[in-house]
C-alpha cells in the first residue's frame, strides 16, 4: 500500500535524486498538471486507482507534504494512445509525443520497467489545491 498523511493518500513524483523537487516545483507554478504511471504498478501495490475529486497529498524527497492536489481526471490507455495534450500538460518541456515518450521509456527502464506501445498507463489530470506543508486535506 501506499503511505497516507493525515489521512490523504501520497503521490511522489519522479525519483528522490533531485527529480521530484523539479517535479513538486513545476506543479507549484502550476506548470505540470498531469502525470503519467504504469497501471502495474497498482496491481503491485495493491492499490485503487484515484478517482475525480480525490484529493492526495504531494510528498517532497523526504516524505514530507509540498502540497495538497485533486485529481481531476483519470484514463487508464495504452501508452502509445497517450495524446499529446495530455503529454504537454505534464509541463516537463517535451516538444514532441515522440519526445514525452522516449523521455518516458527511459525513466521506467531505469526503475527496471520496459514500456511498450501496449504497455497500460494511467493519466492522471490534477489541479493544485493549496500549498500545504502540513499536508492536511484541504
Amino acid at each position: 500500500m501506499w503511505p497516507r498523511v493525515n489521512g490523504l493518500r501520497v503521490m511522489e513524483l519522479g525519483t528522490p535524486d533531485g527529480m521530484r523537487a523539479e517535479l513538486n516545483a513545476l506543479v507549484l507554478a502550476g506548470r505540470k498538471t498531469t502525470t503519467t504511471g504504469l497501471l502495474a504498478d497498482y496491481a503491485q501495490e495493491s492499490e485503487h486507482l484515484e478517482h475525480p475529486g480525490e484529493r492526495l497529498a504531494l510528498l517532497d524527497d523526504h516524505g514530507r507534504p509540498v502540497a495538497v492536489i485533486e485529481i481531476t481526471g483519470i484514463e487508464v490507455l495504452p501508452f502509445d494512445a497517450v495524446t499529446w495534450e495530455h503529454a504537454h500538460a505534464e509541463g516537463e518541456g517535451f516538444t514532441t509525443l515522440d519526445d514525452w515518450r522516449a523521455g518516458h521509456r527511459r525513466y521506467w527502464h531505469a526503475l527496471g520497467t520496459t514500456a511498450e506501445d501496449h504497455t497500460p498507463v494511467v493519466c492522471l489530470a490534477f489541479r493544485l489545491v493549496r500549498e500545504a506543508p502540513d499536508g492536511g486535506d484541504g
